[in-house]
């Protein structure tokens, strides 16, 4: 999960039998997003490790990825692409998911990557378990009983002796409610193109953020000043790596059906844990991989088990 990821909480297996459906070029471009999305977020870690604050970091992070996504996606669409059918629920996800943004990178100031991405996996299983409620859609016993077993997870992860700073757990916490926040409000905006979407969310990141930073930004000029070339390229990839990650996935799920796609939306794991450990030698013990496989398995296995019992 990533700090703007938009994995899909999806409808059946339809898809499973259009023309045109490419499975392994969907499970590929997948996981070229899952690597896209956590090197944005070992590189967001890595420059507010260096000192850049938290606000200036997904005011660039939002900035470029605008920037890239209008310079792509204009040309080919037109401005149409801009208009959205339901332009107050595109505010109120762009909002909810500037939020998740905000709260995740937090998180990651205090807690290895890995687990802080582990703990995020949460939110899938969240929405489902309220969908009977905010989605309207029928109870399942089988979505609440994936729910628990994934909050086990993250109990396992997060118990007292893993040495986990409280404050980034809490954080993480927050961020997955936020996620989920962030998932039920894509359902509402559906009815758009997905690039309209990712502008729209793009957008609405940069404008909230540039208002913030003509208050916020001389206090952090000191520090912009120091930073070497390195961090600028490493912080202005946020926003490429963003882009990148988000322009993968739509195409991922051009390729193939979300319910074909969502087990392997948990590798995204692995590319956190290997980032982690490479660059901050950080690797989750054995006690945490339990808890973090605790969490995929039982997002994955209700996945599969939703899958083989609609009707194709």
């Amino acid at each position: 999960m990533s700090s703007s990821s938009t994995v899909r909480v999806a409808p059946g297996p339809k898809a499973l039998v259009t023309p045109g459906v490419k499975p392994l070029a969907g499970i590929f471009t997948l996981i070229l997003s899952s690597w896209a999305l956590s090197g944005l977020d070992a590189s967001g870690k890595w420059v507010m490790a260096a000192g850049v604050s938290l606000w200036v970091l997904c005011w660039v992070r939002y900035s470029v990825h605008l920037v890239l996504v209008l310079g792509l996606t204009l040309p080919v669409k037109g401005i149409g692409v801009l208009r959205s059918v339901r332009p107050r629920a595109q505010l109120v996800r762009g909002s909810v998911m500037l939020l998740a943004t905000l709260c995740f990178f937090k998180t990651l100031s205090y807690l290895p990557q890995a687990e802080a991405t582990a703990i995020n996996f949460l939110a899938p299983l969240i929405v489902l378990s309220l969908a009977p409620w905010v989605l309207k859609e029928p109870p399942r016993i089988s979505r609440w009983i994936a729910a628990a077993v994934g909050f086990l997870g993250v109990l396992i992860i997060i118990r007292p002796d893993a040495g986990l700073h409280p404050a980034g757990v809490v954080w993480g916490l927050g961020t997955a409610f936020c996620f989920a926040g962030q998932f039920i409000a894509t359902r509402r905006v559906a009815v758009d193109d997905p690039m309209t979407t990712l502008i729209w969310s793009g957008g609405v990141g940069t404008i909230v953020l540039s208002a913030t930073m003509p208050v916020l930004l001389p206090a952090a000029m000191p520090v912009l000043r120091s930073l070497e070339p390195l961090h600028w390229v490493v912080l202005i990839g946020t926003g490429v790596l963003g882009a990148a990650g988000h322009l993968l996935q739509i195409r991922a799920y051009r390729f193939a059906p979300a319910s074909l796609l969502a087990p392997f939306v948990y590798l995204q794991i692995v590319a956190a844990a290997a980032l982690g450990w490479f660059i901050w030698g950080q690797f989750p013990d054995t006690i945490s991989w339990l808890g973090i496989a605790v969490i995929c398995s039982s997002g994955a296995g209700l996945a599969i088990w939703e899958w083989r019992r609609k009707p194709a």
